[in-house]
């Protein structure tokens, strides 16, 4: 009789704890803790939840891979809007505002990366089908040679300077394909069938592969798969069933299609190896007419996102993530904190504290300003021993044995600087000039604050940076500001958002995102996807977040993350507030308190914890 060790070479070992390394992939061991079980590191395929499109939308373009992805074009109705130029930049994480299309379109062939993208096609409302040809450079689109016959629904693979498209209807099913070589477009040999593909063909100019599609209106699906090598289509084994407005990925030889419809939608996925089709882990959604980052290496990653849900749930921004590995993936998210002990709005916190050892100070109730200081350890918050001089709109630095807090409102302008040392307050020298709505960042002996009201002046230009002992004026913001997030050091910060104009004053202006390099701030290209003030914020000039706050009357629970060039959308948090501090980095940030009409200050706390992976550990079990 075989035995697992004459089989593998190796026995099944005992151990106190699960094994932990992937060089042990495949090792049966036996867990001795209770409950004992039999394990194994095995290889998973799993979708989970990525950050969300910017704009909910179908029929968009997709290209890219699954950590550098490109969405663009698409539609979302009502009817009469032409098409959507949005491009959308996905960093592994989030999506991030690109260059728009200058023809807004949808049902376009896409192909290329995320900096050398390439549609082609498509259809505009009120004006049919297109032959447009676009170039995404990473920056911006240009236009093109067209594509010799117009048409929509058409398929797309290869590169920028080596595309392909085929079929598509116009409105004619069409078996035409052409080939582009960066700068026009040729013919290349017809497909067997006449259809529509949509996403659902990838690869190479010279080795692309089609699956399935529709044939005929009304809607006749078909599971025929079609093999393309640089001049002709031949017919190969067919799909499982038939599929149509699902989208796919990966080589000719090595690929993935996913979702659409079988004809009610689906959240299916089909692994092939250029002959034969496995099915594979499902999406948590069911969707059709979604995009997808075509030029992944393999099938054993793949990027899913936007699409239609039947059933009433419309339109969808939903972005899922394909990976077959070792590995297991947790989706980034927010999670129910320890609440405040006292529920309050507009205080400062100390900014540079990890998420599990917070320190929050100061604010209002709604009625009287207070003084009280709290600390966090990652569970609840306890009460410590009050500041000198209670005020709010105020602004923190520092960590939680040793804070900072200057600036506020009470009942006018303050300019007080307050230093903590894990037990109690002193006073220190004020700043240069006393205001409210300020922002800060940095630490206690080498802090930065910036923006704020000067009464009556509508906002402030003014910086300044804390030595430990004394302020000292520094060059000064390019706008006018108040209630930005503020995130960084005295050599590297970050002024993002924010608005012009006292704090509750309707109409007020988004201000653009600043950069502080150490001797002076620039007004960079990257501005948040969605203006606001007085929200939380953490992390680092190159790795920040930031999280709710208000668009004057508008309160916010959009997350967005920032990587030195790029904002991008994150999980929101739960409950839509501002006036709210936060601390933390881009993996465990934290939001406390705040303020949300007509309900009042908040005791609310909120806990993020960024996408984070582990090995793929199962218990065995005879079923």
């Amino acid at each position: 009789m075989s035995t697992y060790k004459s089989i593998k070479g190796e026995s099944i070992i005992s151990v106190g704890t699960d094994l932990s390394s992937p060089s042990n992939a495949g090792q049966i061991f036996y867990n001795n803790t209770s409950p004992g079980a039999f394990k194994s590191i095995i290889v998973g395929e799993a979708w989970s939840s990525g950050g969300n499109l910017i704009a909910p939308r179908n029929n968009m373009g997709g290209a890219g891979i699954q950590t550098a992805g490109l969405s663009f074009g698409g539609r979302n109705p009502p009817p009469g809007i032409p098409g959507h130029t949005s491009t959308d930049e996905y960093n592994g994480t989030g999506w991030g505002v690109g260059g728009a299309l200058n023809t807004g379109r949808f049902q376009l062939a896409a192909a290329g990366t995320q900096t050398a993208g390439l549609g082609a096609g498509g259809y505009v409302e009120g004006s049919g089908a297109q032959a447009i040809t676009e170039e995404y450079n990473g920056t911006s689109w240009s236009e093109q040679n067209d594509l010799s016959t117009a048409r929509f629904g058409l398929g797309g693979a290869g590169t920028q300077t080596a595309g392909l498209v085929a079929g598509g209807r116009a409105p004619s099913f069409s078996t035409a394909t052409e080939e582009y070589n960066g700068t026009s477009w040729t013919s290349g040999g017809s497909l067997n069938q006449a259809k529509t593909l949509e996403p659902q063909m990838t690869g190479t100019q010279t080795a692309a592969v089609a699956f399935g599609g529709n044939t005929t209106v009304p809607a006749s699906l078909t599971s025929n798969v079609e093999e393309y090598d640089g001049s002709s289509w031949s017919e190969v084994n067919n799909l499982p069933s038939v599929r149509n407005s699902g989208a796919s990925s990966g080589p000719q030889t090595s690929s993935i299609i996913f979702a659409g419809g079988v004809p009610s939608n689906t959240g299916t996925s089909l692994t092939y190896d250029g002959t034969n089709f496995t099915a594979s882990a499902t999406m948590a959604t069911a969707r059709s007419g979604l995009g997808s980052a075509g030029a992944t290496s393999s099938n054993s990653t793949a990027l899913g996102f936007g699409g239609y849900i039947s059933g009433g749930g419309g339109y969808t921004s939903g972005t899922e993530e394909y990976n077959k590995s070792l590995n297991t993936t947790i989706a980034a998210a927010w999670a129910s904190g320890g609440a405040l002990g006292t529920a309050r709005f507009a205080m400062g916190n100390a900014n540079a504290a990890p998420r599990d050892s917070a320190l929050a100070f100061g604010g209002t109730t709604g009625g009287p300003t207070i003084t009280d200081t709290e600390e966090y350890n990652g569970t609840s918050w306890s009460e410590q021993n009050n500041m000198g001089t209670g005020r709010y709109y105020m602004a923190g630095a520092g960590t939680q044995t040793a804070g900072l807090g200057f600036g506020g409102y009470n009942p006018g302008n303050r300019g007080e600087t307050e230093e903590y040392d894990g037990t109690s307050w002193s006073e220190q020298n004020d700043l240069n000039t006393a205001r409210y709505g300020i922002s800060g960042c940095g630490l206690q002996t080498a802090a930065m604050a910036f923006g704020g009201v000067v009464t009556p002046a509508p906002g402030s230009t003014q910086s300044e940076q804390y030595d430990g002992t004394s302020w000292t004026a520094t060059p000064s913001l390019n706008t006018l500001k108040q209630g930005t997030f503020a995130i960084g050091t005295t050599s590297s910060a970050l002024s993002a958002s924010g608005y012009s104009g006292p704090p509750n004053s309707v109409p007020n202006t988004p201000t653009a995102t600043e950069e502080w390099n150490g001797s002076s701030w620039s007004i960079t290209p990257a501005n948040t996807i969605v203006g606001r003030r007085f929200g939380g914020a953490g992390g680092t000039s190159t790795a920040g977040i930031i999280f709710g706050g208000g668009q004057v009357t508008t309160l916010q629970t959009v997350t967005e993350g920032y990587d030195g060039t790029t904002w991008y959308a994150l999980p929101s948090i739960a409950t839509a507030r501002f006036q709210m501090p936060g601390t933390g980095s881009l993996t465990a940030a934290l939001a406390i308190g705040g303020a949300n009409p007509p309900s009042g200050q908040k005791s609310d706390v909120e806990e993020f914890t960024g996408e984070t992976t582990a090995l793929n550990v199962k218990t065995l079990t005879t079923s």
